[in-house]
């Protein structure tokens, strides 16, 4: 039996894409900084006057970038 709830499973998922504001939350980083971040991994889509940022990139883009000593 579940006892999850819909809204409780919702966030639990992650999504492929989201916009420019919620990627500053999400990682926690300000918003110069993510929008440079997502250009530069070549991660944004735009629709219209929405730009989305497909964060599966966008986290491969950010493996690439770790410091190993």
């Amino acid at each position: 039996m579940r006892t999850n709830s819909r809204a409780e499973d919702q966030t639990t998922v992650k999504r492929k894409f989201i916009r420019y504001k919620d990627g500053y939350d999400y990682y926690g980083i300000c918003q110069k900084t993510f929008e440079k971040l997502a250009k530069d991994a070549n991660a944004t889509y735009k629709v219209g006057k929405l730009v989305l940022v497909n964060v599966e990139i966008l986290d491969k883009y950010l493996e690439t970038c770790r410091i190993i000593e």
